[in-house]
């Protein structure tokens, strides 16, 4: 039975290809939301062809797991997908990429758990920092202000989220700066990007030798800012968000010769002040539907000795 090798050999082509075809395109700067669709896409394909094969690998090797998988296939179908034939290698296939689907879901689970931690610390924090006023309800969405010496600004999810701000910032933030720093801020919030950043940081630290989720892990931190700083220019300009993300890192040195880790943040405003041009609405659309249909390649691969047994 070679489909579980070929749907495995498939997930391997297109973990190896889809990041470099994405890295050479032109469009994913110009175009982050429609990048970051792009990248869930090919990350889902790469999961989908494990699954599929371990389903078909665990079809072959046991046949009570064949008879449920096959319940309702016409005889000419079950034949065609010859799951008599499987040696020992179908077991092994079936169960190293089930532990590899258990161990992806416990990496998730912990890295939700501590990303709760870590919010229920620094709600603490700001419970002891800025208590409710008298009169003000415990769930309202409220913008919090902090004191403190640095510029700083943080979206804290949960229920009810916060929209933090130090008193430093409110000093440096000029004009509609501040207005831009929160619609950031806020987009992060819409768009749900912490669970791109869970879900991309499990895979990650999961499978640190696999290049493709380091790389997903990568782009997601780079393209969720991108896409915030999107969001926040266009209700108030380009200069004004540059300015904004200028006033609130300078401090850190990330403008300086020597690179630190922030240093995306320099081309941030390279890219805010010297604006690529947007692609036409029908290319967006185009990606999108292409980006959208990579995950039914495997489907299909999946589907092809049944339905050439039924054809």
């Amino acid at each position: 039975m070679i489909l579980p090798a070929a749907l495995l050999l498939l997930g391997v082509l297109t973990a190896v290809t889809g990041p470099r075809l994405l890295a050479r395109a032109d469009w994913p700067d110009r175009e982050p939301v429609v990048a970051l669709w792009a990248w869930q896409c090919l990350i889902a394909t790469v999961l989908l062809c494990c699954a599929l094969s371990m389903t078909f690998s665990a079809a072959a090797a046991w046949r009570a797991v064949g008879g449920h998988v096959f319940a309702t296939a016409p005889r000419a179908v079950v034949e065609a997908y010859a799951l008599g034939t499987a040696g020992l290698w179908a077991e092994t296939t079936a169960l190293a990429l089930a532990c590899g689907g258990l161990w992806s879901a416990a990496m998730l689970v912990r890295e939700v758990g501590r990303a709760r931690a870590r919010r229920r610390a620094r709600r603490a924090g700001l419970r002891v920092r800025a208590p409710l006023l008298p009169g003000e309800e415990p769930g309202a969405d409220r913008l919090v202000v902090l004191e403190g010496e640095r510029p700083d600004a943080w979206w804290l999810p949960g229920t009810p989220p916060r929209l933090v701000v130090t008193t430093a910032a409110l000093r440096r933030l000029k004009g509609r700066q501040l207005d831009a720093v929160l619609a950031h801020e806020r987009g992060h919030a819409r768009a749900r990007h912490d669970w791109l950043l869970h879900c991309s940081s499990a895979l990650a630290d999961g499978f640190p030798r696999v290049p493709v989720f380091a790389a997903f892990r990568d782009e997601m931190h780079r393209l969720v800012e991108l896409a915030a700083d999107d969001t926040a220019s266009r209700r108030f300009g380009r200069l004004t968000t540059a300015l904004a993300l200028v006033e609130l890192n300078e401090h850190r040195g990330v403008f300086g010769p020597c690179p630190t880790p922030q240093a995306h943040v320099t081309a941030r405003v390279h890219r805010l002040l010297t604006p690529p041009d947007r692609l036409t609405a029908g290319r967006r659309l185009r990606l999108t539907a292409a980006a959208s249909l990579v995950p039914v390649i495997p489907v299909l691969v999946a589907f092809v000795p049944g339905l050439r047994a039924l054809g």
